[in-house]
């Protein structure tokens, strides 16, 4: 099976690229579900997280502060590095799991971290980088997630730069314009990428 690692920056639009692949049929395992998915309230993540940096860690509601630690630890090298010695291998394990269910003829593996740090380059066939301009993408997130600019800038700075992600494509969706030209792209790569895994 073709396994395509579907990336970009924060507020570039994988998510969208992605329910657009599902909706022709694609497999997707994506990192964030996953992420979310082990730091439930009470599985091995949320427990691992809160032993690490305490009950600070918590909302009101039991849950984990998704705020409070995403603030922590990009204001901290050293307490990402921990949250990430913590998930990584917990959402790895559970993307596997996806991934062997897999019954297409091809999947999108998106993991936004997919060419950072080692990431999972290793583990996909074909990188496909979901492009836009910059100043778009911190446009994108303020208004998503009511973060400021400059907490938007930081998260872009502690990713792999733009240019960057491009020169390690094999494809690019250029994500820039109107929701019709996206659909266009994905459509072509689905029927590229379904012949690409057709056995010889």
């Amino acid at each position: 099976m073709l396994r395509v690692g579907l990336t970009g920056g924060i507020g570039s639009g994988k998510s969208e690229v992605a329910r657009q692949f599902a909706a022709l049929g694609a497999e997707v395992a994506d990192a964030d579900v996953a992420a979310h998915a082990v730091t439930a309230k009470d599985e091995p993540g949320y427990v691992a997280v809160v032993a690490a940096f305490g009950k600070r860690a918590t909302a009101a509601d039991g849950n984990l502060d998704r705020a409070w630690l995403r603030a922590t630890v990009f204001a901290d090298a050293e307490a990402r590095q921990t949250l990430e010695a913590i998930l990584h291998p917990l959402v790895r394990a559970r993307l596997d799991e996806e991934v062997a269910a897999w019954r297409g003829a091809y999947g999108l593996l998106v993991v936004p971290l997919l060419l950072e740090r080692g990431g999972a380059r290793s583990r996909v066939d074909r990188v496909l980088v979901v492009d836009c301009d910059e100043g778009e993408q911190v446009k994108r997130v303020v208004a998503r997630s009511g973060l400021s600019e400059d907490e938007v800038r930081a998260i872009m700075a502690a990713q792999l730069s733009r240019e960057g992600r491009l020169a390690q494509a094999d494809d690019v969706i250029d994500n820039s314009g109107r929701r019709e030209a996206l659909a266009q792209q994905v459509a072509r790569l689905h029927a590229f990428y379904t012949d690409l895994a057709a056995p010889a």
